[in-house]
């Protein structure tokens, strides 16, 4: 099911012994628009600390009640690493909250995850990983992320604020769109699938659903982005109402409209849909 961020923000996040706190923020990777870490607030519980939570963590949420239990403990987020979220995460920060998880690497494996599509299935028993960083031996353990630290030191940041992407110009080949309002994220392979574009400067009233895979470039010192896609081609696509839930046929209709192949067949070709329990 697909799901607005706005919508997501100031859920609880609860893990097995407690509440953690709420979201307030989500990162995704700008090479897959995959999202990697939820941004969450502790509260008073930790002294208004913000830890980063993988989405591999995430259980059965309950959408209800506003809910994502997460399959850790409040002591394990109580001495996760510090991370300072008002500044980039680099890789070696990374490394050192999904090795405190044994969670593995996402960018060494196959799929948005490091090891598939779906990140609750890398817990679920589906994927058999044993991560090569994750020893036993604290030596061997530290030695193993030094060494690794050192090898992606000068890998690019591809970690992104959505709350920072909020409000950025879209420029269509031709001229602008747009802002982008928020963003349609699937709650289970965690994948952003769409940005939701407001109109309203060009054509009044109206949003409408764009593809990452549209995206021609993120200039991110201007907050522009750019699609190759011509003002006409998002004029004449379906429009957006955010009281509507968005299907796979309203999906299928927007991706022919697009000329674009659906992520989902991609995802049946490459091996990656989802097991059935």
């Amino acid at each position: 099911m697909l799901r607005t961020i706005n919508d997501l923000e100031d859920y609880a996040i609860r893990a097995s012994d407690g509440d953690i706190g709420h979201v307030k923020d989500v990162y995704f990777d700008d090479q897959t628009w995959a999202i990697r870490y939820l941004v969450v607030d502790t509260g008073t519980w930790l002294s208004n600390q913000k830890v980063l939570i993988s989405p591999i963590a995430i259980g059965n949420p309950n959408w209800e009640n506003k809910v994502l239990p997460v399959s850790i403990t409040k002591d394990q987020v109580r001495n996760s690493p510090s991370i300072n979220t008002d500044m980039p995460v680099s890789r070696q920060q990374e490394m050192q909250v999904l090795d405190h998880y044994g969670y593995p690497y996402y960018w060494e494996g196959y799929g948005s995850m490091g090891g598939g599509v779906y990140p609750n299935l890398l817990l679920s028993g589906y994927a058999n990983l044993s991560p090569p960083h994750n020893h036993e031996d604290p030596e061997l353990k530290r030695a193993s992320v030094e060494a690794q630290a050192a090898l992606h030191k000068d890998d690019d940041l591809h970690l992104r604020s959505c709350e920072a992407v909020k409000d950025y110009h879209v420029h269509a080949t031709d001229g602008d769109i747009g802002h982008i309002q928020d963003m349609l994220v699937d709650d289970e392979s965690w994948a952003m699938r769409y940005m939701i574009v407001n109109t309203s400067n060009w054509w009044l009233g109206h949003q409408v659903l764009i593809p990452p895979n549209c995206i021609q470039n993120m200039n991110w010192p201007d907050a522009q982005v750019s699609v190759n896609l011509t003002r006409q081609a998002v004029k004449d696509s379906p429009p957006y109402n955010p009281e509507m839930q968005v299907d796979r046929k309203t999906e299928m209709y927007i991706y022919k409209h697009y000329g674009l192949t659906g992520y989902w067949i991609e995802a049946v070709k490459h091996g990656d849909s989802k097991p059935t329990p």
